[in-house]
């Protein structure tokens, strides 16, 4: 006779980290004000990420029913950052939760660079502290 414990673990259903990161990684890139996702400041410079890895700027802790995303994100020139930021913390929530069912308890953003779009370049954190840019 198998107990009610035993049916849970029967039923398990489990996500990868790397579908909750990809999910957050489209979300991010769809949300207005967004420029790309960064893979984080290298030797001085922000590394732009396009392409087929959304995951990229993106890092998750998925636990049995919580997740917490971290998202490094470079933004367009001229928007207001904490709008677009708090924007994007909503969107990546509803959708992760809507998608997967897991709780997602926090959406950390770090901004690591600001695009400026009639030049098709951006400027990181680094770059501006060094005069480059």
């Amino acid at each position: 006779m198998s107990s009610i414990h035993d049916m849970t673990k029967q039923n398990l259903i489990q996500i990868s980290n790397d579908v909750v990161a990809v999910i957050a990684g489209l979300t991010a890139s769809n949300v207005t004000g967004i420029s790309s996702m960064s893979g984080g400041i290298t030797e001085g410079w922000a590394k732009r990420v396009g392409g087929k890895n959304m995951s990229k700027g993106v890092t998750v802790e998925v636990g049995e029913v919580e997740t917490i995303i971290n998202l490094r994100v470079i933004v367009e020139f001229a928007v207001p950052i904490h709008d677009v930021c708090y924007r994007l913390q909503e969107e990546v929530k509803q959708a992760i939760e809507n998608m997967t069912g897991l709780q997602v308890v926090e959406v950390n953003v770090k901004v690591e660079g600001v695009e400026l779009k009639e030049n098709a370049r951006h400027l990181d954190i680094d770059s501006l502290e060094n005069g480059i840019g």
